[in-house]
């Protein structure tokens, strides 16, 4: 069972229909109580990097979630859900992340269209599970005004291109994170979120015996 996290700040509905059309059963959680009955675990998100901390903190979910990463159970962050990974945000001043990943979260610089929004290529730095059957220079749909920097190199696992190159995918462990949009990126999102369910249907199989 992936668990989906309701914390007032994301698409969950898309990111729920996206997962079921791959047949994997999802449930979308209003408490951090839920998080002990999931596999897995997706933190999708929409808007400022400050409020999603604010709704996280207030919601009770910090700690529930911290631990949940620490467990080795199978998490993604979807765009802001990714983004909240990190230690910091530099968006309307600094404010602390979940620090489940080293590095902070910066804005584009000046020059070019704020939000970058559209189809965008990903540059495939290291194998991973998370894009296997992915082949280099896929696209996949993006919608952010922030990317992150991340403090070990070793957690990017693909790049994008807009004037900067930025981490599209990172990860360390059982944590994950997609700048863009699986659930809106066509075929290439839907492989990525079967080969998370397909991980956490192993996760899930291994834990039972």
């Amino acid at each position: 069972m992936i668990g989906i996290v309701d914390y007032g700040r994301g698409n969950l509905r898309s990111v729920e229909k996206a997962l079921e059309k791959v047949d994997f059963e999802t449930t979308i959680m209003t408490s951090s109580a839920e998080l002990e009955g999931v596999d897995g675990l997706i933190l999708p998100g929409v808007g400022a990097f400050a409020d999603a901390m604010e709704a996280l903190k207030s919601g009770g979910w910090i700690e529930p979630i911290t631990q949940f990463a620490r467990s080795g159970r199978p998490f993604l962050g979807i765009c802001l859900g990714m983004q909240v990974l990190f230690e910091v945000g530099e968006e309307h001043g600094e404010h602390a992340g979940l620090g489940l990943l080293a590095g902070r979260v910066v804005k584009f610089p000046p020059g070019g269209k704020i939000p970058h929004m559209g189809w965008n290529s990903l540059n495939l730095e290291q194998p991973s599970r998370l894009l296997e059957g992915i082949p280099n220079e896929s696209y996949f749909y993006f919608v952010h005004s922030f990317y992150a920097v991340p403090s070990e190199k070793s957690d990017i696992v693909a790049t994008s291109d807009y004037g900067v190159v930025f981490p599209a995918v990172v990860g360390k462990g059982n944590v994950w994170g997609a700048q863009f949009h699986p659930e809106k990126s066509s075929p290439w999102g839907l492989t990525l979120l079967t080969n998370f369910g397909k991980w956490v249907n192993e996760y899930a199989a291994l834990s039972s015996h």
